[in-house]
C-alpha cells in the first residue's frame, strides 16, 4: 500500500463514520504539501463544529496513524487538511512507481469508433471519434479491462445510392483501374456531391435514388457498388494506419439492417407502432420524441440498423460487460431514443451501452459539411501539418522514411493533442502552428521531451554513475506519484484531457529541472539519482503517450 492508499484508507474510517464522501487531492503548490483532503468540511456538519475546528481536532489522530510516513500534518485556510510526506517515503514510490493499474481485472469491454462511411471521404470529423475513441480504448486496457475494438461503416442508403446515381449520371465515365487509391475515393465524392446537388433540384431525381437505395437493400448485384466499397475500404485502412488505429471487428449496415427491422417487427405493438404507413418509437412516453424505425418504403431507419448494430456486437462479443460507443453530440438526442427503444427490448443491453459524445472539429472559417462537397479530408489535414512542420527537421540526423515517418507520427501527434486537451462534447478549434510548437502545450513538445529524455538516457551509458545524495526534486517526485490516480480519474470520467494535462504538467516541470540542473557533469559523471528519475519520467511519459494514442519518438 503506497502513502496515498494508507491515507486514503485511514480518511475512509473517520468518513464512513458520517457516512460521507471526502477528496483526497495532490495540490499545485508543494507549499500545501503532497495531499490535501476536505474531510473537515464534511465531518464538520455531524459535529456542529467549524470546519477549522474539526480539522485541529483531526490532526492528532492522523498525526498517530500515519507517522511512518507523514513529516507533518498542517490545517490550511478554512479547514482543508496538507498531509507532508518524509522525504525518503516521497522518493522512494516515484523512483519504484508501478505504473499499472488493474480496476477491471480482464472485464470485457467493447469500443465502437470512428465509423466512416463508405462512398464517402474520411474527412476531418472523423479524426474526433477515431482520436477519443482510440484513447478510451487504450484507457480502459491500462486499468485492465480487455477490449474489442469495432468499427460500424454505412455501407447501405441513401447516401451509397446517391452516389452510384451519381457516378452513372455526372458524365466522367467510372475511372480506370490504374489511377491512385485517392483520385478514386475523389471520383466517390464528387458522384456523391453531384447526385446531393440533383436531389434538391429534381423530384424524379430523388425517386430515382430511393429506386437504387431498394435494390441495395434487396441485395441485388451490383459490380460498381461492390468496387467502389472496396475502394472505400481500402482507402480507410491507409488513414487508420496513419493515426495508429486498429480495429477487431468491422459491421456494416447492411449486415445489421434485417436483424434491426425484424427486431423491431417482433415488437410491435409492445415497444413500436405504426404511424401513417411507417413504423415509429414514441419516445414522448419517457420524454424523448418520436423517431421512425422503419419508413413508408419498409426499410429500416438509422434507428432500426443502430438495434441490430448492438445484436452484432453482443454476438461477436458475448457476455461482454461495457459497450461503449463514441459519436457526436449532434445524434444525441437521437441516440437516447434509440437507447430507450433497445431499453424496453432487452434492459440488460441497453444498461450496458454508455455513449461517449464529442463536439465537432472546427477550422478557423467554421465547421465543414461533406454534404456540399466543401470537406476537408483527415489526409488533407494531416499534410498541412507535415508541410509546417517540415522547417523544423531541416537538420534532423534521420533521413529518408524514417524521416517521412516522424514528421507524419508528429503530424499526428499535433492533431490528436488537439482533440483530446478538450473535454468531450465540446467543439475543438484547431489551430496549426498552435499545434506544432515545440515550446509547450502541443503533442509535439511532449513528443520531443520523450526524445529528449531518450538521448539523455543513452548517453548517461557511456558516464560514470556517483551515489552521492543530492536534494530531492519534490515536484517531479509529486507528478510521478500522481500517474495512477490521473490515470484512475480519467478512465472514471471517460476524459482523456485529464491524461493530456497531467502529462503537459509533467513535461514542463521536466525541461525546467533539466534547464537549472547539469546532469552529466564536464567530467562524464551523472549522479544515481538524477539517472534514476530520468528514467522514471521517460517511462510515465512513453505510458501516457502510448494512452492518447501519441507514438513516442526516440529521437527529434
Amino acid at each position: 500500500m503506497n502513502s496515498f492508499e494508507k491515507i486514503k484508507s485511514v480518511l475512509e474510517n473517520l468518513a464512513e463514520r458520517a457516512g460521507a464522501d471526502f477528496s483526497l487531492d495532490i495540490p499545485e503548490s508543494s507549499e500545501h504539501g503532497d495531499y490535501a483532503t476536505n474531510i473537515a468540511f464534511i465531518l464538520s456538519k455531524q459535529k456542529g463544529i467549524s470546519p477549522k475546528s474539526c480539522a485541529d481536532n483531526l490532526i492528532v489522530e492522523l498525526q498517530t496513524k500515519l507517522a511512518d510516513i507523514v513529516e507533518k500534518i498542517e490545517v490550511a485556510g478554512a479547514g482543508f487538511i496538507n498531509f507532508y510526506l518524509k522525504d525518503e517515503i516521497r522518493t522512494n514510490e516515484a523512483l519504484n512507481k508501478d505504473l499499472s493499474l488493474n480496476i477491471l481485472n480482464g472485464k470485457k469491454v467493447i469500443c465502437e469508433y470512428t465509423d466512416p462511411n463508405p462512398f464517402k471521404l474520411f474527412h476531418i470529423g472523423h479524426l474526433v471519434p477515431n482520436a477519443i475513441g482510440e484513447a478510451i480504448s487504450r484507457i480502459y486496457e491500462s486499468v485492465g479491462a480487455d477490449v474489442t475494438r469495432i468499427c460500424y461503416q454505412g455501407d447501405a442508403g441513401m447516401h451509397v445510392a446517391t452516389t452510384l446515381w451519381g457516378i452513372k449520371n455526372m458524365g466522367e465515365g467510372f475511372p480506370k483501374e490504374n489511377i491512385s487509391l485517392n483520385e478514386k475515393v475523389a471520383f466517390l465524392g464528387r458522384a456523391y456531391a453531384y447526385g446531393t446537388k440533383q436531389i434538391e433540384d429534381n423530384a424524379d431525381v430523388k425517386n430515382e435514388i430511393i429506386k437504387i437505395n431498394k435494390s441495395i437493400f434487396a441485395g441485388e448485384k451490383n459490380d460498381i457498388y461492390d468496387i467502389g466499397k472496396k475502394w472505400s475500404l481500402d482507402y480507410f485502412e491507409t488513414i487508420y494506419q496513419r493515426l495508429g488505429s486498429k480495429f477487431d471487428y468491422y459491421i456494416f449496415e447492411s449486415e445489421v439492417s434485417s436483424i434491426g427491422k425484424e427486431l423491431v417487427l417482433k415488437n410491435v405493438p409492445e415497444v413500436f407502432e405504426e404511424s401513417e404507413g411507417a413504423i415509429v418509437y414514441k419516445g414522448e412516453k419517457v420524454g424523448l420524441h418520436t423517431r421512425v424505425f422503419i419508413n413508408k418504403e419498409g426499410l429500416p431507419t438509422y434507428e432500426a440498423k443502430e438495434l441490430g448494430n448492438a445484436i452484432q456486437k453482443e454476438k461477436l462479443v458475448p457476455n461482454n460487460d461495457i459497450s461503449i460507443i463514441v459519436t457526436a453530440n449532434e445524434i444525441n438526442e437521437y441516440f437516447k431514443v434509440v437507447k430507450s427503444a433497445l431499453g424496453e427490448i432487452d434492459k440488460n443491453l441497453s444498461n450496458r451501452i454508455k455513449h461517449i459524445s464529442h463536439g465537432m472539429l472546427r477550422l478557423p472559417e467554421g465547421k465543414m459539411s461533406s454534404r456540399t462537397g466543401n470537406v476537408i479530408s483527415t489526409e488533407e489535414l494531416i499534410e498541412e501539418v507535415k508541410e509546417k512542420l517540415k522547417d523544423k527537421f531541416e537538420k534532423a540526423r534521420i533521413e529518408g522514411k524514417e524521416k517521412e515517418q516522424l514528421i507524419n507520427d508528429v503530424a499526428v501527434a499535433a492533431v490528436k493533442f488537439s482533440i483530446l486537451k478538450i473535454a468531450p462534447g465540446k467543439d475543438i478549434i484547431f489551430d496549426i502552428d498552435k499545434s506544432i510548437s515545440f515550446e509547450g502545450d502541443s503533442g509535439p513538445y511532449l513528443q520531443y521531451t520523450y526524445a529528449r529524455l531518450t538521448q539523455l538516457i543513452l548517453k548517461c551509458e557511456n558516464a560514470k554513475i556517483v551515489n552521492e545524495k543530492v536534494e530531492s526534486e519534490k515536484e517531479l517526485e509529486k507528478l510521478i506519484n500522481n500517474f495512477s490516480n490521473i490515470l484512475e480519474r480519467t478512465y472514471k470520467e471517460n476524459a482523456p484531457q485529464h491524461m493530456v494535462v497531467y502529462l503537459t504538467q509533467l513535461t514542463r516541470a521536466f525541461n525546467t529541472f533539466y534547464g537549472k540542473e547539469r546532469i552529466i557533469s564536464e567530467d562524464n559523471m551523472v549522479n544515481k539519482y538524477h539517472l534514476d528519475l530520468c528514467n522514471v519520467i521517460k517511462n510515465v511519459l512513453q505510458k501516457g503517450l502510448y494512452i492518447l494514442g501519441i507514438v513516442a519518438p526516440s529521437e527529434m
